[in-house]
């Protein structure tokens, strides 16, 4: 058993979700929020696992084939540019 000090503004998002009915106690979304971390944990594990070692292995099997760091950075400078150009359209 644990007791925790939760800074201000999360206890006052905890204090929220029980008072909306969403949770019974403090322990209750204590006990939720460990399982999204552990959730989240496993997601990262299998894409590193999944994802990024298959792109080391393609990469070491032929680096020629590499997006130098510096490309990789302007393409998601641009799509972020361009997500915000057709946001501000809306």
């Amino acid at each position: 058993q644990y007791s925790i000090t939760l800074p201000i503004g999360m206890a006052e998002e905890v204090e929220k979700k029980i008072q909306a009915g969403n949770y019974a106690s403090v322990s209750e979304v204590m006990r939720d929020g460990v399982r999204a971390l552990l959730d989240r944990d496993a997601a990262l594990e299998r894409w590193l696992q999944e994802e990024a070692t298959k792109s080391y292995d393609e990469y070491k099997a032929d680096p020629s084939r590499a997006i130098p760091a510096n490309q990789v950075m302007q393409r998601i400078r641009e799509r972020g540019a361009s997500r915000q150009a057709n946001a501000s359209k809306e």
